[in-house]
């Protein structure tokens, strides 16, 4: 079939379906409504990176709808709540205006629910990446659990859980977790719906904003897990080895080079990803040097001790998050920023020659 046929049929299915949910569902359109309640968090110990106390807002007898790539709906009625809508576009917030479902209405079937649902959806970061299971996620549910009791909770509506998120859901004390899955559930209606303010991200993009991350967030995390940290890992000098990431982005794309000079430096190789989640804490809490390309690995630096020396081995394009970190915990930091690899690769791998660590070492 020629490709210009392709593109016409994909055209016409997609009008088709546009039109039927909007049929069976109503046009969504913006207008402010009466039946959206807001409340402040009143917890001295938890406010936003301005010093300002977050928000929570409660929909009853509302909707959400998700892309489950950047953008989630709250709709109450047939009016999107444009306060909390999440809608990113190509990595930025912007309007709700240009949320998905004000020209496409909202086009996957809708599941009922009795009950309170709590929302933790924000795209795909909200899935199974480490840091923002870490700085978003968690805190949301921190932000939730000190304004209502999980009894209280009939579900929360996010992606299917990880194990090695069950893990973390345990130590931090939060049992009875009733998931409504997002990425299979993408439009449902409940009889009331709870949604706390993100604790960080809402203008700009991801890398702008993560630079500025509120304090209470990683002292809270710190606190929680090195209470129940174990002392199975000792190892001084750390090589954080990424070739092992599903985020095939900040490859060092001659790593076993890199891993071979470290070796012989007196550090040890470690696939982070690989490790436990204690087994995470005890490694950072228990280095003294650690070394290795931007990435995920990196939020456990909240867990280091004071003096700890870091190289972080950075393209031009990535966030300074895990400086500011670093500053926060009197960290001894470095970085070395890389230029972009033109010829086939992806969007922020790394080249490093050895004798750029070796003036760092």
């Amino acid at each position: 079939m020629p490709k210009s046929i392709k593109i016409i049929l994909k055209y016409i299915y997609k009008i088709f379906v546009n039109t039927l949910f909007k049929s069976l569902y109503g046009k969504v359109t913006i207008n402010n409504s009466s039946e959206i309640k807001v409340k402040s968090l009143n917890k001295p110990n938890i406010k936003n990176k301005e010093n300002k106390k977050y928000k929570i807002f409660i929909i009853r007898n509302g909707r959400i709808c998700t892309d489950g790539v950047e953008q989630v709906a709250y709709i109450s009625g047939n009016n999107l709540v444009e306060d909390i809508s999440f809608t990113q576009i190509k990595g930025k917030l912007v309007s709700a205006k240009k949320n998905f479902v004000i020209y496409r209405g909202t086009p996957y079937f809708k599941k009922k629910y009795q009950g309170t649902v709590v929302s933790l959806a924000q795209g795909a970061s909200g899935d199974n990446n480490y840091f923002h299971w870490m700085f978003d996620i968690l805190p949301k549910i921190k932000m939730i659990l000190s304004n209502y009791k999980i009894n209280n909770i009939d579900y929360f509506y996010m992606p299917e859980i990880q194990p090695f998120q069950k893990k973390i859901l345990s130590i931090f004390g939060f049992k009875k977790f009733n998931i409504i899955n997002s990425k299979k559930n993408k439009h449902i209606q409940a009889d009331k719906i709870i949604i706390p303010e993100h604790p960080w991200y809402v203008k700009n993009t991801i890398d702008e904003e993560v630079n500025n991350l509120p304090i209470w967030i990683s002292k809270w995390l710190r606190k929680i897990c090195l209470k129940n940290k174990k002392n199975n890992i000792k190892v001084e000098k750390v090589f954080i080895d990424r070739s092992e990431s599903e985020y095939k982005r900040c490859q060092l794309i001659n790593n076993d080079q890199i891993k071979k000079y470290l070796l012989k430096k007196g550090f040890k190789s470690i696939k982070v990803g690989k490790l436990d989640f204690l087994d995470q804490i005890a490694l950072f809490n228990n280095a003294k040097f650690i070394i290795g390309p931007h990435g995920a690995a990196f939020t456990n630096l909240i867990f280091c001790k004071k003096n700890t020396k870091v190289i972080e081995i950075k393209p031009t394009n990535r966030p300074n998050n895990f400086k500011e970190i670093s500053k926060a915990y009197n960290l001894m930091y470095k970085q070395i920023v890389t230029p972009p690899i033109k010829k086939n690769r992806k969007n922020g791998d790394i080249y490093l020659k050895p004798n750029q660590l070796s003036k760092l070492i």
